[in-house]
């Protein structure tokens, strides 16, 4: 089923925050307003940021006090491109974070539909709506009958994957009647097997990555558009000269060079998701999906325990959409996992004597 119209789109994906009753991932601030007398320091689970950040490089100074030349360009493309199995640095633009891509995308082509695989984050119908094309949400590929396919892959907040065959079909379907299939791979670090990036250069085919997430280095907003040479031509003029600070350069050159971290990072990951599922499960909730950077709880009882992890002074992401799911990051230490399990055990404590 397809929900569509441009401006349908942008008031269905803004509305929560409209209202002021969704508050966006990382916005700590809003949260302090909504829960003034929860605990500081805060526990901040409202991403999906690997908590434990990639080892920054030593940085020239010169990199701070120069424009960013060439040659650092040339050298993160390289390193994008070897890290993602692009065919080559050629097929790889940098740009201020993938969100500053997400917007440059829907200004260049002309004005027509869109289907986003949903439910998903708000993001790309909101920049394709903007932009005056029109937007449908579909609950399944065989709906996405439009000129822009967008599926983010794996899926925030769910975790679902489409298979990379799936996608390289579809890919070659839009192609054939002059459309695009955006496949945003923003988590795709810690599910690689997924990534349709090799085949960067098909007709069609736009690919999008995300530095700061699995790096753990969310400052940096870097983000990547991986396609044909020509499509990047287009996206560079969009977005301008010098769209990567000199320090990002050097920091994300340095990290995706850096193979045995990326390696251990991936087990560390899988290994903190289990456990914490262990002890979401041990605390009575049920984990309906995610990836190894987020979880995803599936609970009749979501709405009150945000507010009750929010008074404990712990941000966790919930959905207007979908108001029995909450999605958690991973804590960074035992001593966070800990805090989590005690406030959601709290409130199951209350609301089963509330129930009797």
């Amino acid at each position: 089923m397809m929900a569509e119209s441009a401006a349908g789109s942008k008031r269905i994906v803004r509305e929560g925050i409209a209202q002021g009753g969704i508050i966006h991932g990382g916005d700590l601030d809003a949260a302090r307003a909504a829960f003034p007398g929860a605990p500081e320091p805060w526990l901040d689970l409202s991403t999906g940021i690997n908590p434990w950040p990639c080892p920054l490089p030593p940085i020239p100074a010169e990199a701070w006090a120069r424009l960013p030349g060439r040659a650092a360009e040339t050298a993160l493309r390289e390193a994008a491109a070897a890290f993602y199995g692009a065919p080559s640095p050629d097929h790889v633009l940098a740009a201020g974070g993938s969100q500053a891509l997400i917007l440059v995308l829907p200004r260049m082509r002309p004005l027509g539909t869109v289907a986003v695989l949903g439910p998903t984050y708000a993001e790309h119908a909101a920049g394709w709506a903007a932009a005056g094309h029109r937007v449908a949400g579909a609950n399944s590929l065989d709906a996405c009958d439009a000129d822009v396919v967008v599926v983010v892959n794996p899926n925030n907040p769910d975790g679902r994957i489409v298979p990379s065959e799936t996608l390289l079909a579809l890919a070659e379907r839009q192609a054939a009647r002059g459309g695009w299939l955006v496949v945003d791979e923003a988590f795709a670090e810690v599910a690689p097997a997924c990534s349709v990036a090799s085949a960067a250069g098909r007709p069609g085919l736009v690919v999008l990555r995300s530095f700061g997430k699995f790096f753990g280095l969310a400052g940096v907003r870097l983000g990547f558009l991986l396609g044909e040479p020509a499509l990047l031509r287009d996206a560079r003029a969009a977005v301008g000269p010098w769209a990567v600070s000199g320090p990002g350069l050097a920091v994300a050159t340095a990290a995706l060079s850096d193979s045995a971290w990326i390696a251990a990072t991936r087990h560390r990951l899988a290994d903190a998701a289990a456990r914490f599922d262990a002890r979401l499960a041990a605390a009575g909730l049920r984990v309906a999906g995610g990836t190894s950077l987020f979880r995803l709880v599936d609970d009749p009882r979501a709405p009150g325990l945000y507010d009750a992890l929010g008074r404990a002074g712990v941000l966790v992401r919930r959905f207007d959409y979908r108001p029995e799911w909450l999605r958690m990051g991973l804590p960074a230490d035992e001593a966070a996992e800990e805090r989590v399990k005690v406030a959601i055990e709290t409130f199951t404590n209350r609301w089963i004597l509330r129930s009797k």
